[in-house]
């Protein structure tokens, strides 16, 4: 194959300009679909925390919270503390890393569509449940619902070399479909299009939120409802589709998925193109053990990636800002709408930062970004913590220019990560994998990823509780930890092709040692093996 994962970088370039092909009617509406599937996931990150800031909500499903949220002797940063209430927001993560568990063969067997179609569907029953919700059960299983929606596009983009994943890559079978669908040439943008769409939402559950809370006894119930209006255009989208000619092929169907090909790239001369995915798929049809290999000495730099980008991704507390900031804002003494203002606010800082990490990420690399942004991060988180160490308790209030100092704290945090740890968070891991653990590698993170994210997401009311301002320097010394292993363990791999990632980690001065000395013995079981 002249374009295969062996292929030297300028033979697979010239490979790929051989592909034929226009911007067809099914590519727009792939984006579309991007687009919703996106939005969908990032409107779904920011609404639970504008709606546990609301009284009407509180009253009704957590009173004790909401008594002690009126009560001024109340420690201001406890009044939200209760595991019921962060059970609201995590319990979708944890459903979704249960199904992502078991998602991936179900994907791999019935294709990429009908998990587009049945996630649509699961958030549509998420939405109609939580919209409805007469007791805590029934908002908890909508929760669950939106999470089994998320599992279900979980894990999907194994044996696609091709795929970079973003921020919000939990919901992959929208990104998978779009690569595959995708001409080669407008690839990379697109599945940026899915990442900006993502932020993109979060941003809109901010607006929303803001709007709705003065929407009295049910505004809540509308934030809530409104995530079926994406659902229900995403899972119409999925109907209307064709299933990707790599999935079809993938599964033994060469001759429909030769059709969709030709009607998606708008030609009938799609050899080259049609030549690559049969053979791509065949070579990773062979791959039987691809958890096995991925335990194997000589993959350690690799697994230990897969592991520790995304714990750290989380550990920078961003889930905490984006999951609670109306009520880490009302701690902090801001009063009425402002909560909810200041956390919009920070989702439109996270969108536009996202634009920059698309332009410089391949201008100044990996590695640049994410010691920048983890070192900008350290001196937010620091600042933050200093101001409410000094100028608010609970017999203190933040005058109004310490509180501008507050949000514009935040706010520079929150555009770090967005440029920095947001997207290279997912994208890192995604690129180091050789072709035979890249379908393992990327289920490790993955599961790795929605783990810390139900952990911070249930334990930080509790956090806040017994830290106060603590907290910032908590997630300040984990930023620094992640900081120094990117400085001492990461190699660069910015305009390094995929088949040649192995080469960095024996140039490493770490990793050589442990990539050299196993290489050999390795090399013996895999063959034994086959």
């Amino acid at each position: 194959m002249a374009g295969g994962p062996l292929a030297p970088a300028h033979v697979a370039k010239e490979r790929a300009e051989q592909y034929q092909g226009r911007v067809t009617p099914y590519v727009i509406i792939t984006c579309i679909v991007a687009a919703v599937g996106g939005s969908l996931f990032g409107y779904d990150v920011g609404i639970s925390g504008g709606v546990t800031s609301m009284d009407e909500f509180l009253s009704k499903f957590f009173h004790t919270v909401y008594v002690n949220k009126g009560r001024a002797q109340e420690n201001n940063y406890c009044k939200y503390n209760n595991q019921g209430l962060a059970a609201f927001t995590s319990s979708l993560y944890l459903a979704g890393w249960q199904l992502s568990l078991v998602a991936s063969p179900v994907t791999r067997k019935h294709g990429r569509r009908a998990s587009i179609i049945c996630g649509g569907m699961s958030f549509l029953i998420g939405a109609a449940l939580n919209a409805s919700a007469a007791n805590l059960a029934m908002l908890l299983l909508g929760r669950i619902m939106l999470g089994v929606g998320i599992g279900l596009g979980i894990s999907v983009c194994e044996r696609m070399p091709c795929i970079y994943l973003s921020i919000s890559s939990q919901l992959k079978a929208v990104p998978l479909y779009l690569s595959e669908m995708a001409p080669a040439k407008l690839r990379g943008g697109l599945n940026m299009l899915f990442q900006l769409a993502t932020t993109l939402g979060i941003f809109t559950a901010n607006m929303i939120n803001s709007g709705t809370d003065r929407i009295h006894p049910w505004g809540w119930r509308l934030s809530l409802g409104l995530a079926a209006a994406p659902a229900f255009l995403m899972t119409v989208g999925g109907v209307l589709l064709p299933e990707t000619p790599n999935s079809l092929i993938e599964r033994g169907l060469q001759r429909q998925g030769r059709e969709v090909l030709e009607k998606i790239r708008g030609t009938k001369n799609v050899d080259a193109e049609f030549e690559d995915i049969v053979d791509a798929s065949k070579q990773a049809n062979t791959i039987q053990h691809p958890f096995r290999n991925i335990l194997k000495r000589r993959r350690r730099p690799e697994l230990v990636m897969a592991i520790f980008m995304p714990m750290f991704q989380i550990l920078t507390g961003i889930n905490s800002i984006l999951f609670y900031a109306p009520v880490l804002f009302q701690s902090m003494g801001f009063k009425g709408n402002s909560s909810l203002y200041s956390s919009a606010l920070t989702g439109a800082v996270l969108a536009s930062s996202t634009l920059v990490s698309m332009v410089a990420v391949d201008r100044w690399g990996r590695r640049v970004l994410l010691i920048s942004g983890g070192i900008q991060m350290i001196v937010c988180q620091i600042i933050a913590a200093v101001i409410l160490g000094l100028k608010f308790g609970n017999n203190k209030e933040l005058s109004r220019d310490f509180s501008i100092t507050v949000v514009t704290t935040i706010c520079l945090f929150v555009a770090a990560f967005g440029w920095s740890w947001g997207p290279l968070g997912w994208t890192v891991p995604s690129e180091i994998f050789p072709l035979e653990t890249r379908s393992a590698g990327q289920s490790i993170t993955v599961a790795v990823n929605l783990l810390f994210t139900f952990i911070i997401a249930q334990s930080f009311l509790s956090m806040l509780c017994a830290l106060k301002f603590g907290i910032f320097l908590f997630f300040a010394g984990w930023i620094a930890v992640m900081t120094i292993f990117v400085y001492v363990f990461l190699p660069e791999t910015k305009g390094v092709p995929l088949e040649e990632m192995v080469l960095l980690w024996r140039k490493h001065w770490f990793w050589k040692r442990i990539v050299r000395e196993f290489e050999e013995s390795d090399d013996d079981e895999t063959r034994e093996c086959i």
